[in-house]
């Protein structure tokens, strides 16, 4: 994009005293925040990557980029910027699991949203995505947060807004090739869209956990429920081992 694009690395307390190497979590902001808004919304994060021994990347997806590249502005190509530029700089970087075993992936309202959009289309990257309160279906909301600026007028381009919306790529993922939660609040306007994936994830048989909770799209329900995400990846990355430095 021929830009500079600010990011916040959390590392664990043990990183600098230790040889071993670390998962990473990403996790994507929502619409009209930046690469602060998870420290704003939840600076207890620092604490849980201590907790769970984890890296903590808040990536800045930009201003209502919903994190694919658009096809209509080529300003906004931030699926490229996470999956090509920003996943092998930090590996480079920092001492990763740098393969999908230790690479996890999440995110808030339009975050979530393009939490699974990464994640269903790369698998190779990612072995685990979450969402909280995500857009999954943009389309219901094609007047919204600069959504046709990004893909051009849904009336104009239908065949477009099918590609980039997130249940229409349900079916392209495998049973169990990503270990997959997502949440919303009963009160979001983005709940019946998270309901609707949940259901087309039931009938084509691919594991999941979703969890209906209480509240809307609110910064308290997000603070609550981030922990949940952070073991979450804790789970899956405690099953395999954590490789130490080679040479070390």
């Amino acid at each position: 994009m021929h830009k500079s694009v600010k990011n916040i690395a959390i590392l664990p307390k043990t990183y600098s005293a230790s040889k071993q190497r670390f998962p990473v979590i990403y996790m994507l902001h929502g619409a009209g925040d930046d690469y602060r808004g998870w420290l704003e919304i939840a600076p207890e994060i620092t604490r849980y990557a201590d907790l769970y021994n984890v890296i903590l990347i808040c990536p800045d997806g930009g201003n209502s980029s919903w994190y694919f590249d658009s096809p209509v502005d080529p300003t906004y190509r931030y699926e490229t910027y996470i999956t090509k530029e920003l996943i092998s700089m930090v590996d480079i970087k920092y001492r990763t699991v740098s393969n999908k075993s230790g690479r996890g992936i999440t995110g808030l309202s339009m975050g979530g949203h393009g939490a699974f959009f990464l994640a269903f289309r790369h698998t190779n990257l990612f072995g685990a995505a979450a969402s909280m309160s995500g857009g999954l279906d943009i389309r219901p909301f094609a007047e919204k947060w600069d959504l046709s600026k990004r893909l051009g007028p849904i009336n104009q381009y239908p065949q477009t807004w099918e590609k980039y919306t997130v249940i229409n790529l349900v079916p392209s993922i495998q049973n169990k090739q990503l270990k997959l939660l997502f949440d919303c609040g009963r009160d979001d306007f983005f709940y019946s869209v998270n309901l609707q994936v949940h259901q087309k994830m039931q009938e084509l048989k691919i594991a999941h956990e979703f969890l209906a909770k209480s509240g809307g799209h609110t910064l308290v329900y997000w603070r609550s429920s981030v922990k949940n995400h952070i073991e979450f990846f804790n789970e899956f990355f405690r099953k395999p081992s954590i490789v130490e430095t080679p040479g070390e």
